[in-house]
């Protein structure tokens, strides 16, 4: 081989294995609602495909997620089933003002047993004999959405709220939570296990949870009674390009799209 060969050859070689030593950019940290796994996680892939840049998923409670990017982990977005975590996030520091990138309503998931409409829904959480499950306030939105559910029941019929205050069951999203076997769906294992007759949760858990079993019941929540979820998003101030487009990325047509495939309302 002539000289010149060997240097092309050389030079082949060289940016090869400097092409190789580049370490890979850092994932994106994207905490988020445990009830945008399924809807998130395709979002994030599509965000993958188109950029490149690798996204690590952490799922679980708002409440419990926020605490958690307090006591110091390293989220870089962070996307809560209300605007109250990030916005304690936002005026605590270092986190941009929280914006609505999607919705959800609150829907009744109910075990076969339990003879119910939407028009009987106050009427049969009120019975003594339904045990009533929701998930935990302050640590979990859901709970949050529930017990505004119940004031606004207290309202169609006074007395409500004091009951259903209560004898409600908060069965998951709290730090001390039993937690479903891998695989399950979390409002799938509650019920059926047996641990309530009749759960309020997102109308997006409800469906999963169905999906996984075929025989529980989803019943809508009657105007009267609903109270709407908006999702807030925000961001570190001092992120870097990775985690801002990632953010940006969430409030794009074609995430859109994806969020109400998986039954989330507009933003």
């Amino acid at each position: 081989m002539r000289l010149g060969g060997w240097l092309v050859l050389a030079t082949l070689l060289m940016t090869t294995l400097a092409a190789r030593a580049q370490p890979e950019a850092a994932p994106v940290r994207l905490y988020a609602a445990g009830s945008l796994r399924e809807a998130l996680t395709e979002v994030a892939r599509q965000f993958e495909a188109e950029t490149g840049q690798k996204v690590a998923l952490t799922f679980g409670a708002s409440g419990l997620l926020r605490e958690r990017i307090e006591k110091g982990e390293g989220a870089q977005v962070f996307a809560s089933a209300d605007t109250d975590h990030p916005q304690r996030l936002a005026q605590a520091g270092g986190w941009q003002p929280p914006v609505v990138f999607t919705r959800n309503l609150m829907c009744a998931l109910v075990s076969p047993s339990v003879d119910v409409t939407p028009e009987t829904l106050l009427e049969t959480m009120l019975r003594p004999a339904v045990r009533v499950g929701t998930s935990t306030p302050r640590d979990d939105p859901s709970g949050d959405y529930a017990w505004a559910l119940f004031r606004r029941a207290d309202a169609v019929r006074p007395g409500s709220y004091t009951a259903l205050d209560t004898k409600a069951l908060q069965l998951t999203g709290g730090a001390d939570s039993p937690k479903p076997p891998a695989g399950r769906s979390t409002y799938a294992w509650v019920m059926d296990e047996g641990k309530a007759d009749l759960f309020l949760t997102y109308c997006t858990n409800a469906v999963v949870a169905q999906r996984e079993v075929s025989r529980l019941k989803i019943i809508a929540v009657p105007s009267a009674l609903q109270v709407a979820a908006s999702y807030g998003l925000t961001w570190r101030i001092d992120a870097d390009a990775a985690a801002t487009r990632l953010a940006q990325f969430l409030l794009s047509p074609a995430a859109q799209a994806v969020f109400q495939r998986h039954g989330f309302g507009q933003p």
